[in-house]
């Protein structure tokens, strides 16, 4: 199945080695398939869960700890998709690493084009 949204963005990461389509098949494969066409389901007060604070797994703390780090870093004053994906990388063991790794993605390639791409 084709990337949705974001063609220029697969294109990109198309370029430097990607292939959206073999990242969909892991994710499916780990998470049921359409896991990533699926909505989220508005609960109470229209927000997903019904509103309920869903806490965050040791490995996803450790992934933003290390997005909020590259940000500042890079001396941003924000934290975007990039530093979130540069958060995912050095942490190098949860399932977004693994699925990247057995895509072959090499991390230090994809973490200069991310880090160029950011600017």
């Amino acid at each position: 199945m084709p990337p949705q949204g974001g063609d220029i963005d697969a294109e990109a990461l198309e370029a430097i080695g990607i292939d959206l389509s073999a990242i969909r098949e892991k994710v499916e494969a780990a998470f049921g398939p359409g896991a990533l066409d699926r909505p989220p389901r508005p609960g109470r007060k229209g927000r997903p869960f019904g509103g309920r604070h869903i806490p965050f797994t040791p490995r996803a703390k450790k992934t933003l700890e290390l997005s909020l780090r590259e940000a500042i870093h890079l001396r941003h004053n924000h934290i975007a998709d990039g530093h979130v994906l540069l958060g995912v990388l050095r942490e190098g063991e949860g399932l977004g690493a693994r699925i990247l790794a057995e895509a072959d993605i090499d991390f230090a390639t994809l973490r200069r084009e991310i880090v160029t791409e950011l600017g």
